[in-house]
């Protein structure tokens, strides 16, 4: 199998413009982004991704989940196909690169291909996933989910945003219903790159981190009922109060995690209160709690500690508890032969790399049910992701592609 000459690189100032005029669709109030899913603003970075593909000879295919395919033949028509994928969705207060940089990078890896005159006989494919984030439509990685069979096109088509609004109808209303079904094309191995979100790779001075394994994932959605009272009138011993109640859930998720170090976080990032009023005390408290390791036994213990914990501390108060599961992944192995490809390309290209673990979650988790898949990550300043002051340099974004570029040709096999 032959690889490009190690003096070979994707053009590093293209892609940092096509990031760059990306980012002015859907821009947020402090230099990030706010394109979430099935959005206005989403389906205007779908046109333009759509048309930088056409430019580039890629033909396009869109399945019943959103997702664009957007394929460079090979030579044999017989070959699967070596798919690069990840999202252009943000998260309301997003970054730049938190998945986009992963798409444009494959269409960097395509662009570069043209500009070499270099064929494969595997196509490639550049794939951008819909609702990677969660942050609209939970749970995270629908699309991709739907894809590998986790979930069915029912349940997706009906999960509801904070306004009720169904992720069918928003796939209806910006057009971009595919007519494709979900999961039916087969992949020869799938590569995912992304920014870190964590700040292991800047504390340890390496360009590349090889992605090994990814961290499972619970995302636990508590509903808690009290009742709406006057906070200035309501004496403190006859509250039903499910604010209080989620505050010592909080706590507990706090501790219980914490008990379970190293290799386990969790937290709640997001909270709906009912009437949400100064002066009245919540009827109704909605929130997500988040816990994640790489480790399948400490995950299955900490759910279990928080929910027992959480109808205690409900009982005690006298607020009702509900909890549903909205969100889920076992952690992940990822393919050794692709990680080795991953690794021996960056020794080739002479950046400095180490072996890491994905913190969050990504199509790529889910990819790997159906496909040999694998990541490769760069560092990102100070370790911020979900939040607008994310930030990476050129040469980083550049490292990362190039070493994308050589390891999905490798994959691809070169036909000289």
């Amino acid at each position: 199998m032959s690889a490009p000459g190690e003096n070979l690189r994707i053009n590093g100032d293209r892609l940092w413009d096509s990031l760059m005029d990306m980012a002015r669709i859907g821009p947020g109030i402090a230099g990030g982004n706010n394109r979430q899913t099935l959005t206005d603003d989403d389906k205007k970075g779908r046109e333009l991704f759509q048309a930088w593909c056409d430019d580039a000879g890629l033909s396009m295919a869109v399945d019943q989940m959103g997702t664009m395919f957007m394929t460079r033949p090979g030579t044999d028509p017989d070959a699967l196909p070596v798919y690069i994928g990840s999202h252009l969705d943000t998260q309301p207060t997003g970054g730049k690169y938190d998945g986009v940089l992963g798409v444009l990078a494959g269409l960097e890896v395509v662009r570069s291909m043209n500009d070499l005159g270099i064929k494969t006989k595997h196509p490639i494919v550049v794939t951008n996933w819909t609702n990677e984030e969660g942050a609209r439509f939970a749970p995270a990685m629908l699309a991709s989910g739907v894809f590998a069979g986790i979930h069915t096109l029912d349940w997706a088509y009906g999960r509801k945003d904070m306004d009720g609004k169904s992720f069918g109808d928003e796939l209806q209303r910006i057009g971009w219903v595919g007519e494709e079904p979900v999961g039916a094309r087969k992949m020869h191995a799938y590569f995912e790159y992304h920014i870190e979100q964590g700040p292991i790779l800047e504390a340890e001075k390496r360009q590349i981190g090889v992605v090994t394994h990814g961290q499972g994932l619970w995302w636990l959605e508590f509903t808690l009922t009290g009742k709406e009272a006057h906070t200035g009138s309501t004496p403190m011993l006859m509250r039903v109060n499910a604010g209080l109640a989620m505050a010592r859930i909080m706590e507990a998720v706090q501790a219980i995690a914490m008990a379970h170090q190293p290799g386990a976080v969790g937290g709640v990032g997001q909270v709906k209160f009912s009437p949400n009023s100064r002066n009245v005390l919540p009827g109704t408290v909605v929130f997500t709690v988040d816990i994640r390791s790489p480790e399948l036994g400490k995950l299955t213990s900490m759910r279990s500690q928080i929910e027992e914990k959480a109808q205690a501390i409900c009982a005690e108060l006298g607020v009702g508890y509900a909890m549903e599961a909205v969100g889920h992944f076992d952690p992940v192995a990822f393919d050794p032969t692709l990680v080795q490809r991953v690794r021996s390309a960056a020794e080739k290209l002479g950046y400095s790399h180490m072996d890491i673990i994905s913190g969050a979650g990504h199509d790529a988790c889910w990819t790997n049910r159906v496909a040999p898949s694998t990541m490769i990550m760069c560092p990102c300043v100070g370790g911020l992701s979900h939040n607008e002051a994310e930030d990476i340099s050129k040469d980083w974004a550049s490292a990362g592609a190039d070493v994308l570029f050589h390891a999905v040709v490798e994959t691809a096999e070169i036909v000289e």
